[in-house]
């Protein structure tokens, strides 16, 4: 595998962090603690075609393999100070926009990959519940027939993008009796749709820009045509938008972890104590080369699994051990970084303070690092 960038992921890279420099950092402090959730960035990052990235050209979107699109996300995380606009570009367009161009029909993806792509839909998908975190098994959502259609009832929480949502894949059990495998069925679900309520906005400790919360589902009425991939396809549908997102979305991370390194560099090498730059310091330097040495690791698999992607027919793996390492290390950068910046990494004023913020919640998203050991594992017949 030669990971050499091509010209057009050079350009693509350079046109991405170029944009995200000038248009998405302003205000990004008060963004931050205010909470808010700019759609006007959003259709922004639109023009430049971040919200359809691997999506065909014939229904929106920028044509981008699965590698390339890793390498525009990288960009985007590594231009961008705002975790949380990135955050959510991501969870749009690799739980949502992904699944519905893989496995949508030419009808569905003729009517919404459009809008998705050009930033006038906002997309999200709905699995997690009250009682089923990491258990997807335990999904208490019902899709019952309801003449030609069907009627979902239930409540997802921890939706990301949830409360500005226009479209929903929402995972429902439709046959109880075989469970998660065959069982649970994917719906596109819009949301003004009679019965769809967004009924509250969480507050988060960080990624602060992204809103959270959760959705009803009170006897909500769906044709048989907003089935996705079919009844019963749910699990295989919701795994294959996983792989993209433990792979994709973690290679944003890259982008973060790279720029929060050169920020670490550039203090080092400028603050000074006892008379000297806190870079000559052993205990110093060698926590920079650390973050170097982990970002270059996590870059490479990351990479590696990217182009794995469509080649093999199952990447389950690779992005368990992705989004495994990767969120880990971010957390150690962030972590790093703070320390590296001593008291001044701590104020509120400061991206340093705001990136660990931003990254805790990594290792808990897209399955915790508990529940990608446990996948990891079980790959290892162990």
């Amino acid at each position: 595998m030669d990971f050499s960038f091509t010209e057009e992921q050079v350009i693509l890279r350079e046109n991405i962090v170029r944009f995200s420099r000038e248009v998405l950092n302003k205000n990004v402090i008060e963004r931050d603690r205010e909470q808010t959730f700019s759609r006007e960035l959003w259709k922004k990052c639109a023009t430049i075609g971040i919200q359809g990235l691997p999506v065909p050209e014939q229904y929106g979107g920028s044509g981008c393999d699965a590698l390339s699109s890793a390498i525009a996300l990288e960009a985007l995380g590594y231009g961008c100070h705002d975790g949380g606009l990135v955050f959510s570009l991501c969870a749009h367009l690799l739980s949502c926009v992904v699944p519905l161009w893989l496995h949508g029909n030419e009808e569905q993806k003729e009517r919404y990959l459009p809008g998705l792509c050009n930033g006038t839909l906002i997309g999200v998908h709905a699995m997690t519940e009250p009682g089923s975190g990491s258990d997807a098994f335990a999904l208490r959502t019902r899709a019952e027939p309801d003449g030609a259609g069907f009627r979902i009832n239930g409540t997802k929480t921890f939706i990301s993008n949830g409360p500005v949502a226009d479209l929903v894949i929402v995972f429902a059990m439709t046959d109880a009796k075989k469970g998660y495998h065959g069982g649970v069925s994917a719906f596109l679900v819009e949301s003004n749709a009679p019965g769809f309520k967004a009924s509250r906005k969480f507050e988060k400790m960080g990624l602060r820009t992204s809103h959270i919360g959760e959705l009803v589902f009170d006897n909500l009425y769906v044709p048989a045509e907003a089935v996705l991939a079919g009844i019963g396809a749910g699990s295989t549908l919701f795994t294959n938008a996983m792989d993209w997102e433990r792979i994709c979305l973690f290679a944003s991370h890259i982008g973060a972890m790279e720029r929060l390194l050169e920020k670490s560099i550039a203090h080092a090498r400028t603050r000074t104590q006892f008379g000297q730059a806190i870079g000559k310091l052993q205990a110093v330097a060698h926590r920079i080369v650390d973050m170097k040495v982990h970002l270059e690791a996590a870059r490479l698999l990351t990479y590696r699994s990217a182009w794995r992607l469509g080649r093999i027919k199952n990447v389950s793996i690779d992005a368990s051990m992705t989004k495994l390492f990767v969120s880990e290390s971010l957390v150690n950068a962030a972590l790093a970084t703070v320390q590296i910046h001593g008291g001044y990494g701590y104020m509120t004023e400061t991206e340093v303070e705001r990136a660990l913020r931003d990254a805790v919640g990594s290792t808990i998203y897209s399955g915790t690092s508990e529940m990608q050991r446990n996948i990891i594992s079980r790959w290892l017949g162990i």
